[in-house]
């Protein structure tokens, strides 16, 4: 018995110490041609009241609860949710916001564990259209180390990027032409910030 518990503590020690030797920081990224001017791209992107016809994880909680806070859109708009153990709980806030070409974002999860990452979009004429890169980064502590043992950030994450992408590309392409009378309401203010029950 006893050496069965000493085998089994020297895996534990062997594993730990594996696990510290993995990396500190991850990074993962997608990007995607969209048949749009990076102008109708970028307001889909800044704005977080649009995020709900394209963003992967708004359709895994009908009842997801949502709060707007903070200007409309650009620097310092603040989008914080609340839902089921597929999304969990935490916040987003622009920290950047470049017109036509830069969006950034400061990502904060509170449930189901607590964890911050920097988001960056980045957008670059492409013939007639918009090349868009969505990434992120951030720090991995001891847990995150020892799950990507086992799998990657750019797993967990890599296909959400691309179904978000994917819905993107068919809202920016979509939507009405910079002039037309449709366009003209779409940038019309948006509601005053607060609690929205989806």
């Amino acid at each position: 018995m006893r050496n069965i518990v000493r085998i089994i503590l020297v895996v534990l020690a062997l594993f730990v110490a594996f696990v510290q030797t993995r990396p500190n920081t991850y990074r993962v990224e997608r990007s995607a041609r969209i048949g749009a001017p990076s102008e109708a791209v970028f307001a889909q992107i800044n704005d977080f009241h649009n995020w709900p016809a394209w963003s992967p994880w708004d359709k895994l909680d009908p009842a997801m609860k949502t709060t707007f806070a903070g200007p409309a859109s650009g620097v310092g708009a603040l989008y914080s949710w609340t839902g089921n153990s597929k999304v969990g709980e935490g916040s987003m806030k622009i920290t950047g916001s470049a017109p036509g070409s830069q969006v950034v974002i400061d990502l904060e999860f509170l449930k189901p564990f607590k964890d911050s990452s920097i988001t960056t979009f980045s957008l670059a004429r492409e013939g007639d259209g918009t090349r868009v890169s969505w990434a992120v980064e951030g720090r991995m502590n001891f847990i995150a180390k020892a799950m990507c043992v086992f799998t990657s950030m750019d797993k967990m994450m890599g296909g959400d990027f691309e179904r978000g992408l994917t819905a993107l590309k068919a809202v920016a392409e979509s939507a009405p032409a910079a002039g037309t009378p449709a366009a003209a309401d779409a940038t019309a203010p948006a509601a005053p910030a607060g609690t929205i029950a989806k």
